[in-house]
């Protein structure tokens, strides 16, 4: 796919040329309704965000110009309309352009939201009469006022009578309520007659045993059924209930004590001349210092090697405090970005913090849009570039850099031995790479201090030169990776692999000498996890030499040559398909999580140290990256190159990029995953590793959250319950091992911290209204912690982590290291007893069958026997039966056998 050109775009701020105004774009609403509070009650309230810049402009800055005693300003009409003039759309108040201009005072009242009542720091009263009620509140009737004094005047214990006034009764409608909630009788009363002949009065009656089925209607029987004419049916009734609080009286007495000045003066008392020299003289002197300087050098000794002045009880405050003090423990906003020039509807897809420079922060944005809409409006979508945003904190409404890309970037990463280099994945399955060297000195600018101790600070340029950089840069990828070999849907996860190793296609680890990143690996939708090298190989260096010698290829001026070899003809070195087994169908890869143990070798061999010659002109790394492999490099054999993948349909598995040959075919297979677990209802979005420890990764998706530990086989360790929201995103805390967090579909974030609760958050705060798409936390001190959250609406909030979130305790990396070995202790004790209960099963099935068989296997002869046993019982109890009744004497001598 050809690069798209950024044509039409002019530094000045000029008119787009004539042959753009034709292209087709996007419709987008040209004028919003402003949104007020009606839905509240307050339809002239019409909420805003005021930035930094727009306060200092209408001198409404927070704490200075509006406080909480006096929380409004009064804007001149006048004011706003030349902000329209001057900024145009990046005003604060062009949401409310259309109310401005069509309010019919001079002055508009602005109030300072402080609580975020309505949403924003800032709400606008749109009308006259809520302005005049807002400043003039109404006044209160007289007779009220006269009330309320008297009630000043009388004691709060003295009680006034007032006597009770007749008045007429009016009918409100309680009569028919009375009347429906009494009893009535709703049934008709039955009468029964029964009579008797008149002969049979007085006679006695006797009773007999009757055979009732020998008489035709000699019984009737009544049987239950539900008659409609007799259900109850339970009226509402009205029950009220008083609830007095109980009253208690206390006192307490303190003794006060008024304060007083006093000074008090200290000075020296020094000895005389003749003191001094009669003291220098005395024995009593020298023998206690002779004494006494054999314990002082003991003291000194062990001053150095222990510090004998350190406070005890303010490291055990410490401690307390981080644990105890809850007073600041939520996110507080420090600044947000959104791109108003872009009107297009865009999400954010992925964020990256700037290794090096303070408070520049790169995102990738999308089109928010399904897979139809994307099929229907693609020649529309290529028209409009894909975009990576350069945010700085100095400047919240313009980018200081703008990467191009052929398509949307989904997931994107900095080069961690040089963050000029930049790799991103498209939704069509392209890697694409930048450098942008060539600006690095626009967007950093390193100065020393005068003093050889002080380290480098890295600080933007535009700092301290903010005129000279108001207008973004658009930068041209360098490469492109192949559309026949690569991915086939969108990329989903990538990854740089460290500078110490790299793989080849066997994907066996060999040592890499030149120290830099070079090799790539991402996961796609299309079931496939693919290894790049981002240097050439032999044959298509030679290639790429035929071709250069056929033709001459042009390089535009701003794109540097740093990939030109692997643009349109980059493929993977290595691609691997986790199968499902049995099946034909494949697991469904979404993140993967490298092994960060990695082995560094820095002795050599002396023989290769010599054929390993270094150039001078070599100082730049990626200049002569069309060189291709080594021949001859060293393996390592104790690397581990197993790793976590999590997949689209929940499972988190346990495999290996190593290939082997099928003994049948002889062509390179994957190997089986050593393990599979479902733990997610949903498709895994984070599949990260504990920066503190290496075998301890975190796995989100769906609804619930799981940690698992490197080689326990068993299950995750922790597994959270379903969460209200579905989860989006997540990340570790950077400083505090106990600690994640994690983005909710709500616009909600959850704090986690495992040394508090394990069953649920510790705490939840909402951020935004919308979908939180990403989290990425940063250190920028050992005083300052930053969490960047990217939302579904293309806004990118920056929040400021508070102290007791971002300081651990002296001993939190060993409890935590603790819990998991509780954990996996619990683990192997839950398996241990499923086995033995399984073992138990097992044998009582046995003792069941056996019993089934004795019973089934009987002989003819036992089964004889066994009746005729039975049989003589039953003579012997009819026997007694016949003698209780009397039919038989027990005197006779005949026997019962011989009587039948």
């Amino acid at each position: 796919m050809a690069p798209k050109s950024q044509q039409g775009k002019n530094s000045g701020g000029q008119k787009v040329s004539k042959h753009v105004k034709n292209k087709e774009t996007l419709p987008v609403l040209v004028e919003e309704e402003p949104v007020s509070m009606e839905s509240m009650g307050h339809p002239e309230i019409y909420p805003l965000v005021l930035t930094m810049k727009t306060q200092e402009i209408f001198n409404c800055r927070i704490d200075e110009d509006v406080t909480d005693e006096q929380p409004y300003k009064l804007i001149k009409k006048q004011d706003i309309l030349a902000d329209f003039h001057n900024r145009a759309a990046v005003s604060d108040f062009h949401p409310l352009k259309k109310l401005v201009q069509e309010y019919p005072g001079d002055e508009l009242l602005l109030v300072y939201d402080k609580d975020f009542k309505y949403g924003l720091n800032f709400y606008l009263i749109g009308t006259e009469e809520g302005k005049e009620n807002y400043l003039n509140p109404p006044e209160v009737p007289e007779e009220q006022e006269e009330h309320k004094e008297f009630k000043e005047h009388v004691p709060e214990d003295m009680l006034i009578y007032k006597p009770p006034i007749s008045k007429p009764w009016v009918s409100l409608g309680s009569e028919k309520e009375i009347e429906e909630e009494s009893v009535k009788e709703s049934t008709k009363q039955i009468t029964y007659m029964i009579s008797r002949k008149r002969r049979k009065f007085g006679t006695p009656i006797k009773f007999s045993d009757h055979n009732a089925s020998s008489v035709k209607d000699a019984y009737i029987e009544c049987t239950a059924y539900p008659d409609k004419n007799f259900t109850l049916k339970q009226l509402e009734k009205d029950v009220g209930m008083q609830v007095v609080p109980q009253v208690k009286d206390t006192s307490t007495q303190t003794r006060w004590t008024y304060p007083k000045n006093a000074t008090t003066q200290y000075y020296p008392r020094e000895f005389l001349e003749e003191e001094k020299e009669i003291l220098g003289q005395s024995k009593p002197l020298s023998d206690f210092l002779n004494n006494v300087s054999i314990s002082v050098e003991i003291a000194l000794q062990q001053n150095e090697i222990m510090n004998t002045f350190i406070d005890d009880w303010k490291c055990l405050a410490e401690e307390e405090g981080i644990f105890g003090d809850k007073t600041d423990t939520h996110l507080k906003e420090y600044q947000s970005f959104t791109d108003l020039h872009n009107l297009t509807e865009k999400m954010i897809t992925c964020i990256a913090w700037h290794p090096n420079i303070y408070g520049l922060i790169a995102v990738s944005v999308a089109v928010r849009l399904s897979f139809e809409d994307r099929v229907h409006f693609s020649s529309k979508l290529l028209l409009q570039p894909s975009l990576i945003l350069f945010w700085s904190f100095s400047d919240p409404i313009h980018p200081q850099l703008m990467l191009e890309s052929p398509d949307d970037i989904f997931c994107f990463k900095f080069c961690p031995t040089n963050p000029n280099i930049i790799a991103g994945g498209c939704i069509n399955g392209q890697i694409v790479m930048w450098d942008i060297t060539a600006h690095a000195d626009r967007i950093e600018n390193i100065k020393t201090g005068g003093s050889r101790s002080k380290k480098a600070t890295l600080k933007p340029i535009f700092l301290l030169e903010p005129d000279s950089n108001k207008e973004a840069m658009y930068i041209r990828h360098c490469a492109v990776s192949s559309i026949e070999n690569g991915h086939k849907k969108v990329i989903t996860d990538i990854h740089w692999l460290s500078n110490t190793f790299e793989i080849n296609r066997m994907g066996s680890v060999f040592e890499n000498r030149s120290e830099i990143c070079c090799q790539l690996v991402t996961c796609s939708a299309d079931c496939t996890i693919c290894f790049w090298d981002i240097r050439s190989q032999k044959a298509l260096a030679l290639q790429t030499a035929e071709k250069k010698k056929e033709e001459s290829i042009e390089i535009p001026f701003d794109i540097p040559p740093t990939f030109l070899h692997l643009d349109l003809s980059w493929k993977p070195l290595s691609k691997i398909r986790l199968s499902k087994g049995e099946t034909s169908l494949d697991h469904c890869p979404t993140k993967i999580s490298l092994s960060e143990d990695h082995v560094l070798h820095k002795a050599q061999d002396k023989v290769l140290a010599q054929n390993k010659g270094i150039k001078a002109e070599e100082v730049n790394p990626y200049k002569n990256l069309e060189s291709g492999f080594a021949n001859i490099l060293r393996p390592i054999d104790d690397f581990c190159t197993k790793f976590f993948v999590g997949t689209e349909e929940g499972e988190v598995l346990y495999t290996d990029w190593k290939m082997e040959r099928d003994s049948e075919t002889g062509r390179l297979m994957t190997k089986k995953p050593v393990n599979l677990c479902t733990v997610h209802d949903g498709a895994v979005h984070t599949n990260q590793r504990s920066p503190f420890y290496k075998d301890i990764i975190l796995t989100i998706g769906g609804w619930n959250v799981a940690i698992w530990k490197e080689g326990v086989m068993t299950g995750p360790l922790l597994q959270s319950s379903c969460a209200p929201k579905r989860y989006t995103s997540g990340h570790w805390s950077l400083t505090r091992p106990s600690v994640f967090y994690v983005g909710r579909e709500d616009g909600y974030i959850d704090i986690w911290d495992l040394l508090e609760k394990t069953h649920e958050p510790a705490q939840s705060q909402n951020i935004c209204i919308t979908m939180i798409t990403s989290i990425k936390p940063w250190i920028f001190s050992s005083k300052q912690q930053f969490i960047a959250v990217a939302d579904y609406y293309g806004t990118l909030h920056i929040l400021e982590i508070p102290w007791t979130l971002s300081h651990p305790s002296a001993n939190e990396a060993s409890s935590m290291s603790h819990y998991f070995e509780r954990e996996v202790r619990h683990l192997d004790y839950v398996e241990q007893r499923k086995k033995i209960r399984e073992q138990e099963k097992k044998e009582m099935e046995l003792e069941n069958a056996k019993k089934k068989v004795k019973t089934y296997q009987k002989s003819k002869e036992q089964l004889e026997a066994e009746l005729k046993l039975d049989y003589e019982s039953y003579l012997e109890l009819e026997k007694t039966v016949l003698i209780n009744l009397g039919l038989i004497k027990v005197t006779d001598t005949m026997s019962f056998m011989d009587m039948i």
